[in-house]
């Protein structure tokens, strides 16, 4: 098997497959932020509504610099839409804001996923840093045991991200119930809410998708080393 062949072609589908899901998810938001929901409601409003009507008062929310940089901080309580978002009164901006308070009626009922998610993230942030400078000291020294952890190391990235998978898509049905329930989008508006947010869905996908591939590059590279 010519390794450096197939690591290539890996590499180029590892670059390709994010690739593809971010034009994805920009069509989408450029499609849908070109047209005004018929309520006149801004993302600041339709979260406020959200909020208000889950029993979630004590949540705030503001505005943040950069262009869909939207998150909920569970830590804070506050709900971050950027500048676009906040004051849009677009479809794209009551989607991705009713999608951030999807995560804010996450932690309110104890949602095991984004538990789970949030124990995990120092535990990543910490592999994630270090598994890079293991593999590359793997390599350097031609010590596999070194590149072996490695890969373990970033197989929590993973894991990771298996998580993130049913936090997202639960997220998403829960703001298009909203705002159905709540009358916020006429059903027209929310038919391009479901466009929106299944394409916001497959950059997550798209993640999990490339890192399987990219610890088979490194197991490729691995067997490669050892021949």
């Amino acid at each position: 098997m010519n390794y450096g062949i197939l690591n290539t072609l890996l590499y180029l589908v590892i670059i390709g497959i994010p690739a593809l899901a971010q034009i994805k998810i920009s069509s989408a938001y450029n499609k849908y932020k070109k047209i005004n929901n018929s309520n006149g409601l801004s993302g600041f409003e339709v979260a406020r509504k959200i909020l208000d009507a889950n029993g979630l008062e004590n949540i705030y929310v503001v505005e943040t610099k950069g262009n869909l940089t939207d998150h909920y901080d569970p830590t804070r309580k506050t709900i971050k839409l950027s500048t676009d978002i906040f004051h849009g009164e677009t479809i794209a901006a009551a989607s991705v804001a009713a999608h951030e308070c999807g995560h804010a009626i996450q932690d309110k009922v104890g949602y095991v996923p984004m538990r789970i998610r949030s124990f995990l993230v120092p535990l990543v942030n910490l592999t994630s840093k270090l598994s890079w400078i293991i593999i590359l000291i793997g390599i350097m020294t031609s010590i596999l045991k070194l590149f072996t952890l490695g890969i373990v190391l970033i197989s929590f990235g993973l894991v990771f991200q298996l998580v993130t998978l049913p936090v997202e898509f639960d997220a998403s049905n829960r703001a298009k119930k909203e705002l159905v329930r709540l009358n916020l989008l006429s059903s027209s508006e929310n038919e391009g809410t479901k466009s929106m947010l299944w394409a916001a869905a497959m950059t997550y996908v798209a993640s999990v998708l490339t890192s399987i591939l990219e610890i088979l590059r490194l197991i490729v590279m691995f067997n490669g080393n050892r021949r």
